[in-house]
């Protein structure tokens, strides 16, 4: 066949149209199957998000079902009790909002009105998963906390007494009453609580009320981790004592107990049983998190026998401060010594508190509104009484600084022969009239001191929100620069812990005038590094009490500049040592001084024998 030109032309546009048509027809399949792809995989995302949906609302479905059967399976006869619902009811007191629960028939929470927590809202002692209650029988061999059950709750009535009341109530297995009514009371933190049983023998187990007690307790105070090591305890009043545990994580009551507080820095909460738990234990621990806003959690079982029918077992609960006053006048016995005024290897501080500290302390405090101004006065009344023991041994300083070059001559001439000097300084000393142990009398006074207002600037809540220059609460340390990287220990600085520090730098130098020249480098720092070990001491303490440290050191400083430079005669000292030596007055050795002599003198005797053998060598 033969092609012309226009055979080849229309040929070619026939291949043209035709490998267009396929290509484009392709490109649409694949721009289709994209996009269907694109659907595809939307419908499954989709799909699987709706999976996990479902699959919640499915187990949420579950656990209803479960969360029913368990209710009923536990509620016994008492289904209806079981599977009630939660309703509140608030009472308030001018000291306390106290919210009631039907849940348990119990005191959910309770907010103190007169009280702030660090964070500014009002001080709530009480938590969401706290929970009080016992075991009743529901009938067919089952049993249920009564904190799993729903009371039905009565009006709140006001009592001619100002007090208000409200009652809550369930019928056990037999149908017989179960009451609990609260009482609470005008101007008071203790809530009163009975609990009424019409059938004992039924409604108990061997008419045992197996009491359950679990708690939270919350942050209140700006530091969380001082307030939960140093300050959180557990006090009870067993067997007609007063004890309390804090290191330990566990007490078993095995004598009858009145009364279990769980204790912070400044309020508790204390179960109190007016016939006393028969026995118990308890458990709790803190929490290992320096941040978090839960600090300890309690848990604690107690047995109280109850006989005879329309029983009523008297309880109370105390929400409320650590106030010494306050706890005081509770009925429950020694609730005072929840405040820490001393215990233990310093209980023998609390007298000092409870009998001088704190009454000057208050009666300072009806005159001054300052709180800083009230310390710095309770110091200088400190002072003056301890100015007259403390005279000698600003006695004793000014005549070692007279001394002192003399002394120092006596170091040369005896070099290394530390024995020998010793010996000779201590008859030096004696013709002079100078006594050694002089020196350690304001040390010795500063101990039952400092550790008597350690304990009342820890637990006094009247200085609690106090603010004093620039601390802004004296209750806790004055924070003048902080970081959130914890270094050596230390996450702020306290500017009062800077001012004790400084203060007590500036007595050890001056004091240094007053003592021969030290060789041995561990005594020669020591002024130096001393008040660098108070700074770790100090930085956390209450500001309260570093600055009673600072205004402490200052008198202490003037005191003995003032006694020293316009009080003592120097030039009458230096006479009367010079007689001394001239006319030294025979007196009797003390047993003490004969064998500190008699030992020195077996060390000299020691040294010159190993001296001799080695030069022997």
């Amino acid at each position: 066949m033969k092609l012309d030109k226009n055979t080849v032309i229309g040929f070619t546009l026939l291949a043209v149209l035709f490998f267009t048509f396929f290509w484009y027809n392709n490109n649409q399949q694949q721009t289709y199957l994209k996009y269907k792809k694109q659907i595809d995989d939307s419908i499954a995302k989709v799909e699987a998000s709706k999976a996990p949906i479902l699959d919640s609302v499915k187990a949420k479905i579950m656990a209803a079902h479960e969360d029913s059967a368990r209710k009923i399976a536990i509620g016994g006869k008492l289904v209806s009790a079981a599977l009630g619902t939660e309703q509140t009811t608030t009472v308030e007191s001018d000291l306390l909002k106290v919210t009631f629960t039907n849940k348990g028939g119990r005191i959910k929470f309770v907010e103190l009105k007169n009280y702030k927590s660090y964070d500014g809202k009002q001080v709530v002692l009480g938590a969401e998963s706290d929970k009080l209650g016992y075991a009743i029988n529901t009938g067919g061999n089952a049993a249920a906390q009564t904190t799993d059950l729903y009371f039905t709750a009565s009006s709140v009535a006001a009592n001619k007494d100002g007090s208000q009341t409200i009652s809550y109530s369930l019928n056990d297995s037999l149908n017989k009453p179960v009451i609990h009514t609260f009482t609470v009371k005008p101007n008071n933190y203790m809530i009163d609580w009975d609990i009424t049983l019409a059938t004992p023998n039924t409604t108990l187990t061997g008419n045992q009320l197996n009491f359950n007690w679990n708690s939270t307790t919350m942050q209140h105070e700006k530091s969380a981790k001082y307030e939960r090591q140093q300050m959180s305890n557990l006090c009870f009043y067993e067997g007609g004592d007063f004890d309390y545990i804090s290191s330990k994580t566990e007490h078993k009551f095995e004598k009858p107990t009145n009364w279990m507080a769980v204790v912070q820095q400044f309020f508790n909460t204390t179960l109190v049983a007016k016939n006393n738990f028969n026995s118990g234990n308890v458990k709790w621990g803190r929490n290992t998190v320096d941040t978090a806003t839960e600090l300890a959690k309690v848990e604690a079982m107690f047995e109280l026998k109850v006989t005879g029918n329309n029983a009523t077992v008297p309880m109370q609960m105390y929400f409320g401060p650590n106030e010494f006053k306050i706890l005081e006048r509770q009925p429950a016995p020694e609730m005072a010594r929840i405040v820490n005024l001393g215990r233990d290897m310093y209980s023998f501080v609390r007298p000092i508190n409870q009998y001088i500290i704190m009454p000057i302390f208050s009666l300072i405090t009806k005159f001054v509104t300052s709180y800083g101004w009230a310390i710095l006065l309770l110091t200088i009344f400190i002072r003056l009484i301890t100015a007259p023991l403390m005279y000698g041994s600003y006695v004793s300083g000014a005549k070692m600084k007279i001394l002192r070059p003399e002394l120092d001559e006596l170091k040369k001439k005896f070099g290394s022969d530390q024995q020998g000097f010793a010996m000779a300084q201590m008859k030096f000393n004696k013709e002079a009239g100078v006594n050694m142990l002089g020196g350690c009398l304001p040390a010795l006074l500063q101990i039952p001191i400092f550790f008597a207002l350690y304990s009342f600037f820890n637990t006094n809540i009247a200085v609690r929100g106090q603010s004093f220059l620039w601390s802004k609460d004296l209750s806790v340390f004055d924070s003048i620069a902080s970081w959130h990287t914890s270094f050596i220990g230390v996450n702020h600085i306290s500017l009062f812990t800077i001012t004790a520090v400084l203060t007590s730098f500036l007595i050890s130098i001056y004091n240094m005038g007053n003592t021969p020249t030290q060789d041995n480098p561990a005594l020669k720092y020591m002024p130096y590094i001393f008040p660098f070990i108070l700074f770790f001491v100090f930085n956390n303490l209450p500001s309260a009490l570093t600055w009673y440290y600072t205004v402490s050191n200052l008198i202490t400083l003037i005191l003995q500049v003032v006694i020293q430079k316009f009080i003592i005669n120097h030039d009458k000292l230096i006479a009367d040592i010079e007689q001394r030596r001239k006319n030294p007055k025979a007196k009797q050795k003390s047993k003490w001084q004969e064998r500190y002599e008699q030992m020195m003198e077996t060390q000299k005797k020691v040294q010159e024998l190993k001296a001799k053998s080695g030069g022997n060598k």
